[in-house]
This record gives C-alpha cells, sequence and structure tokens, in this order.
C-alpha cells in the first residue's frame, strides 16, 4: 500500500497523529504529528507486533485492528516506548481491506519510565514534582514548620492539605488563610481572634485562626505580604505557643502547626527590609518549591486530557485528542497561570469548540496573539525546530540536512543555526 508523501501533510492536518499500516501488518509511514508524539520516526516495512504492545502483555494486533474501538497501548520507537491510545479505521480498495490507519492520541495518562502519581489531588509524570511528593511524606511525620515556595496556580494549597492529612494532627482542623487578600487591621483580627469592643463593629468575641486551628494545622499563604508590625506578633506567638486576641490582655495557649507559602523569595525580601529574617528562620525549617507547569511540559497534555474527561462527566461533549496546531500552541504556551490557567483553557475549549478534536480556533484568544519577547530576550525558536522534530526530521532524511530542512520547512541555514544552538556542530 504505498503512500504519496504528499498526502501525508493533508492527512496530518486532518487526524493528526496517525500511523499507516499494510495489509500484511507492516508500517508504510506516519504523519510529522505522530513523529513529533514519539520523538522518532519508523522504517517503512517494520512488523507492527515490533512496534505496538498491550500494556498487560497481550497480542494487540488482531484485537485493535478489527474491533475498531480505542485501545490503550505503548508505541516502541527507538528503544523507547510511550503510552498511547489508537483506533483502528480499516482501509478498503474494492471490496477488500488493503490496511488500516491508526489514529493515534496520547494516553488520558501518560507515563514517565512507566509511571505517573495522584498525590492529594495533584497529578504528574514529572520527577521534580514526586520528589517534592517523597519530601512531603517525610516533613508530615514531624512537627517542623513548612514553607512552600511557588507560583500562583503550582498547588501550593494542596501541598498543605496534604502535610496536614498525612501528619499526627490529620484528625485536627485545617485552617487556611491568605495573607494578601486582607489589610493589615483585619488581618491581625482574623489571625489572633479579638474582645468584644475591641474596634467598631466588634459585636462579640471572635477567637481567630489560630485558636481555630488548635490541635491541627494553619495554612498561611502569601505570608510575604504580611505588613512588618505583624510579623513581630506573629513571631511572639509562634515563641510562646500564645495568641493575645485584638482589644485582649490574656494570652491563650496555642497548639498549632504553621504551614506558610509564597510566590516571593523570602531571602530577598529580607534583603529589601520588607520581611524579618527572625521570621523567616522561624517559617523557613523545611522549604519545598514546586516547579512551574512550563518547567514539567510533560505533563501538559495529559493533565489537559484529563480536564476534558472531567468536564464530559458533566457534559455531552467527548474530546479525544488536539490538533497538531492546536497541541503546539498548549506545548510552547508560557503557562503563568500555571496547572490552574491549564484547567480554565479546557473548560473554554471544551464550551467554544465542537466534536472529538480541540483546535487551534478553540483556545482562548491569548493562544491567538503573538507574544512580546521581553527587553533584552532572544526571540523563542520556530516551533518546527524543537528538538524532537529536529531529530525526526534527520532520522526521516537518513541524516541529510539539506532534505531535513525542507521537510522542516526551513532553510539549511535556519536548521544549522538551530543545530548549533543545541550544540550540535558536526556537518553532514
Amino acid at each position: 500500500m504505498p503512500t504519496s508523501h504528499l498526502a501525508l501533510p493533508a492527512l496530518d492536518a486532518l487526524a493528526g497523529p496517525v500511523l499507516l499500516v499494510d495489509d500484511a501488518r507492516k508500517v508504510t509511514a506516519l504523519t510529522p504529528a505522530l513523529e513529533a508524539l514519539l520523538g522518532g520516526t519508523l522504517r517503512a516495512g517494520t512488523p507492527l507486533a515490533q512496534v505496538l504492545e498491550r500494556a498487560d502483555g497481550t497480542e494487540p494486533l488482531d484485537a485493535v485492528l478489527k474491533n475498531g474501538r480505542e485501545a490503550s497501548v505503548r508505541l516502541r520507537v527507538g528503544g523507547r516506548s510511550k503510552s498511547v491510545r489508537v483506533r483502528a479505521v480499516p482501509l478498503a480498495r474494492g471490496p477488500r481491506a488493503s490496511g488500516w490507519a491508526l489514529l493515534v492520541s496520547p494516553g488520558a495518562v501518560e507515563e514517565t519510565n512507566g509511571r505517573a502519581e495522584v498525590f492529594h489531588g495533584l497529578w504528574t509524570q514529572a520527577p521534580e514534582l514526586r520528589r517534592v511528593f517523597r519530601i512531603v511524606e517525610k516533613v508530615a511525620r514531624t512537627e517542623s514548620s513548612v514553607l512552600v515556595r511557588g507560583e500562583s496556580g503550582t498547588g501550593k494549597e494542596h501541598i498543605a492539605h496534604a502535610l496536614h492529612a498525612l501528619s499526627a494532627r490529620a484528625r485536627g482542623p485545617f485552617r487556611a488563610i491568605n495573607c494578601a487578600a486582607l489589610p493589615p487591621n483585619l488581618l491581625e483580627s482574623e489571625l489572633f481572634g479579638h474582645v468584644r469592643g475591641a474596634f467598631t463593629g466588634a459585636v462579640r468575641d471572635s477567637p481567630g485562626h489560630f485558636r481555630l486551628a488548635d490541635k491541627g494545622s494553619l495554612f498561611l499563604d502569601e505570608v510575604a505580604e504580611m505588613p512588618l508590625d505583624l510579623q513581630a506578633k506573629m513571631l511572639r506567638v509562634l515563641e510562646t505557643r500564645t495568641v493575645i486576641p485584638v482589644g485582649g490582655r490574656q494570652p491563650v495557649p496555642v497548639d498549632v502547626r504553621i504551614i506558610a507559602a509564597t510566590h516571593r523569595p523570602l531571602r530577598r525580601e529580607v534583603e529589601a527590609g520588607r520581611f524579618r529574617a527572625d521570621l523567616m528562620y522561624r517559617l523557613r525549617v523545611v522549604p519545598l518549591f514546586l516547579p512551574t507547569l512550563r518547567e514539567r511540559r510533560g505533563d501538559i497534555l495529559p493533565l489537559a486530557l484529563r480536564f476534558l474527561e472531567e468536564l464530559h462527566q458533566r457534559g455531552a461533549r467527548r474530546v479525544e485528542r488536539f490538533s497538531p496546531g492546536a497541541r503546539r500552541l498548549l506545548e510552547e504556551h508560557p503557562w503563568p497561570g500555571n496547572v490552574r490557567e491549564l484547567r480554565n483553557v479546557m473548560e473554554y475549549a471544551y464550551v467554544i469548540g465542537e466534536g472529538p478534536v480541540v483546535r487551534e480556533a478553540d483556545l482562548p484568544p491569548e493562544f491567538s496573539e503573538p507574544r512580546q519577547a521581553a527587553p533584552g530576550t532572544q526571540p523563542p525558536p520556530d516551533a518546527s525546530l524543537e528538538p524532537e522534530r529536529i531529530r525526526a526530521a534527520l532520522a526521516q532524511a537518513g541524516g541529510n540536512r539539506s532534505e531535513a530542512a525542507r521537510l522542516l520547512g526551513v532553510s539549511r541555514v535556519t536548521l544549522w543555526r538551530r543545530l548549533r544552538d543545541l550544540g550540535v556542530t558536526a556537518e553532514r
């Protein structure tokens, strides 16, 4: 079943990652989108049995090719394997089948080294975040104060909940307060409580978060926003394990474990005179650093599919995959709002789009707007020149750089410059 290379771009645009197989169950071609997904290419004539395997080890060929239903499998390329979902569409020439087109989409739970993990509401396959999970499990067994560093949307409160749930205080209360959300006078009252008549509107006693969290955990989000005078009172609470309500005189004992979080480096805040060094040392006994979503780009598409599956549980639309253009935009987006932003983007795409494919037009307007580079920074490399695309093109071209440049749609000089940037300088 010969395949015209001119037809592959059209097939790529219509169906995305596709593996073409002839009636002898041998690979004939694969679309550029599938090469990018796999990070490599396959030689025409490779037996499908050498490429496709079921996760449970059973023979997948007949089951996958004949029943037409979607199946979870692993594709092996160049010594590596990748979890994907495939659905076989028969290709007929007259009354007889002449092969199949295997429509490929990333597995709903992609794996790195065969492992992915859900940890107290956080899903990842990135080793950097899994290492944080292991530290949380160790620290939770202690009474040490923890400072969680991470951008908005990285899951700081999830980590705080995990530290509480895995600790000996799990049966006690968990309280959370955002220190940036309240003015200083109200923040003090919310933390330490107040007595009736302490200020206008204080018509009754209020215990405050510290006393409400007694025998449990108190999560102080955006602790770097706390004003200096309140920081001094916070330090006294940590040292004496007592609080004095606003307007009160008698200290009240409290037994609370503090979990703090911030998106700013506290050391820099100390150097700038905005945060007390002695309080920083009390809060930052065990620092935890949460990676951003752009630092774990392998999580983007699997997480997006998980969010779409959650939306499918509440709606009628079933999304199976992303178009090549939408996939590229999602993978290249800087994600300043991290996982929270990704969830919102998927809800937008689910509502705006139709059918089983998320396309470029289904994404929010900012995805189609040109991004402005920061002053003094170099523009990002062309999307077609990502390392995995280059490797796939070079493999398909047998190492010929002129042919690889043609496949990528760039000049040979542009490809040479990109290879130089990647540290590949030998000419071919």
